[in-house]
């Protein structure tokens, strides 16, 4: 899998190599702000898997004290998202859901 075609604009000529999985991610992460935007590519950068399995790790845990304050159901999602980056069982399942969800609700994309 080419995973330098992800990380560039979705217009690109580089673009037109990615998977449709990557090119529908890329569709989303581009509907975030700027600066997140800037942090969600970084982040999924091939040299920042020393801090990507670390925080989605921490993240998928903390959900567990949803209870607590500041602690939340939403950090296990992000948590999972972050893993499937590494974890293929979890990208293929992230690539299913993001396939269901663009024919849900195609305007997300």
């Amino acid at each position: 899998m080419n995973r330098t075609a992800s990380m560039v604009d979705p217009a690109s000529p580089a673009a037109a190599e990615a998977t449709p999985d990557e090119q529908r991610l890329e569709r989303l992460i581009g509907r975030l702000p700027q600066g997140v935007q800037r942090a969600v590519r970084w982040l999924r950068r091939p040299e920042a898997r020393w801090l990507r399995i670390p925080a989605g790790v921490l993240l998928a845990a903390a959900s567990l004290l949803s209870i607590l304050p500041l602690f939340g159901l939403w950090m296990l999602p992000l948590g999972l998202v972050l893993l499937a980056e590494d974890v293929g069982a979890l990208r293929r399942a992230r690539d299913r859901l993001l396939a269901w969800a663009e024919r849900r609700w195609p305007h997300w994309f």
